[in-house]
C-alpha cells in the first residue's frame, strides 16, 4: 500500500495535525510503529507508546490533547479503532486464486459455475452444486452434491462441505472447517449396541456469516441446522444437529452446543462455553468463559458465568466466598476446639 496522510485523512473523514504529504506504506500497532506506519490510539493506557512512537501517522480521537510533543502526524477522527479496522479491510486483502478454474480442479458436469468464480487447485465440486458470483474457493476444498454457495463468499483451503448444504452471500469459511457432517445420533438396542440414527437433514448458513478454522457444524437428523445472518464463530467450535443460532450472535473458541438447542439474536459466548441439548437461550444473553448451561435461559439480556451458569452478581458473590474458605475453615476449627474445652470442663 502507498497513501499520503491527506488521502488517509480523507478516507477516515479526519483532520490533520502535522505534515500532510508524508507517505503511509503499512499498518502497525502503536507499540511497533516505524517510519511509513499508520497506527491508532484509542485506549489511554497506550499514551506512552504514542510519545515514543516513530510511526508516520496515528489516528486519534477528535478531542485528544497530547501532554508532550509527538513525532507522528495526528489524524483526528471519530472512533479511531473503527476507522483503522475499515482501512485494514480495504488494504489488507489476501492473495486469492486467479479468476477461473485451476487445471487440477474436478468439477462435475452438472455443477453451475459462473465465469467470475476463482477455483484453486485440487478442488472438488459435486453434482448439481451451484456457485454464486465472485466466489473464491482456495485449493483442496471439497463441495458435495447439491451444495449452494452465495455471491462473494470466500472458502479457504481444506474446507469440507457435505451434500445439500446451503451457504449465503458474503460468508467466510476458514481452513479445516467441516459443514454438514453427521449429527451424533445413536440408539441403544436391547443388547447394548449403539445403532446409528441416519442424519438426513440439512444445514443452512445465511448471509454475512464467518466460521473459524476447524469448526464443525453438523447436519440435522431431520429438518435443518441453521446459522442466521451475521453470526461470527471462532475456531474449534462444535455445533450439533438441529441447533438454531440467531442473528448477529458471536462465540469464541471451543464453544460446544448440543443438539436441538435454540439460541436467540445478538448473544455473546466466551471461550469453552458448554450448552446442553434441547434448551433455549434468550436474545442478548452473554455467557462468560467456561460457563455451563444446563437449562433454558428465558430472560433476555442477562450476563451469566460459572457452571452451572448463573447471573454474574450471584457468581461473583460465590467466588468471593470461595476465596475465604481457608479462613472460614480455620475459624470453624478454632470454634470446635473451644466447644470441646467447654464441654470437657462441665
Amino acid at each position: 500500500m502507498e497513501y499520503t496522510v491527506s488521502q488517509i485523512a480523507e478516507m477516515v473523514e479526519g483532520t490533520i495535525e502535522g505534515e500532510t504529504n508524508r507517505i503511509i506504506t503499512h499498518l502497525a500497532t502503536i507499540e511497533e510503529g516505524k517510519e511509513g506506519a499508520l497506527c491508532f490510539l484509542q485506549n489511554p493506557k497506550y499514551l506512552t507508546n504514542l510519545h515514543s512512537s516513530q510511526a508516520t501517522a496515528v489516528l486519534v480521537p477528535i478531542d485528544f490533547m497530547p501532554k508532550n510533543p509527538v513525532t507522528p502526524t495526528l489524524i483526528r477522527c471519530q472512533e479511531p479503532y473503527l476507522q483503522f479496522v475499515k482501512l485494514m479491510r480495504q488494504v489488507a486483502k489476501p492473495a486469492k486464486p486467479k479468476q477461473g478454474i485451476a487445471p487440477t480442479a474436478i468439477i462435475e458436469p452438472s455443477a453451475s459455475i459462473p465465469d467470475s468464480t476463482s477455483i484453486g487447485d485440487l478442488v472438488y465440486i459435486g453434482a448439481n452444486t451451484k456457485i454464486g458470483e465472485n466466489v473464491t474457493i482456495y485449493p483442496q476444498v471439497y463441495l458435495g452434491a447439491e451444495v449452494e454457495i452465495g455471491d462473494n463468499t470466500t472458502i479457504y483451503p481444506g474446507v469440507v462441505i457435505y451434500h445439500q448444504v446451503k451457504i449465503g452471500k458474503n460468508c467466510i469459511l476458514h481452513s479445516g472447517c467441516v459443514i454438514g457432517s453427521d449429527g451424533f445420533g445413536y440408539l441403544q438396542d436391547n443388547e447394548g449396541k449403539h445403532i446409528k440414527v441416519p442424519q438426513i437433514g440439512k444445514v443452512i448458513i445465511e448471509d454475512d456469516v464467518e466460521i473459524g478454522a476447524n469448526t464443525c457444524i453438523d447436519r440435522a437428523t431431520l429438518g435443518t441446522t441453521k446459522i442466521a445472518k451475521g453470526v461470527k464463530i471462532d475456531n474449534l467450535v462444535h455445533i450439533a444437529h438441529n441447533v438454531s443460532i440467531g442473528e448477529n450472535t458471536i462465540m469464541a473458541a471451543q464453544v460446544g452446543i448440543s443438539g436441538s438447542t435454540r439460541i436467540g439474536n445478538h448473544c455473546m459466548f466466551g471461550g469453552q462455553v458448554g450448552i446442553t441439548g434441547h434448551v433455549e437461550i434468550a436474545e442478548k444473553t452473554q455467557l462468560g468463559a467456561k460457563a455451563g448451561v444446563t437449562k433454558s435461559i428465558k430472560k433476555p439480556g442477562q450476563i451469566l458465568r460459572g457452571g452451572p451458569a448463573q447471573p454474574l452478581e450471584q457468581q461473583l458473590k460465590q467466588e468471593a466466598l470461595q476465596r475465604r474458605l481457608p479462613e472460614l475453615f480455620e475459624r470453624i476449627q478454632a470454634l470446635e476446639e473451644k466447644l470441646v474445652k467447654i464441654q470437657s470442663s462441665t
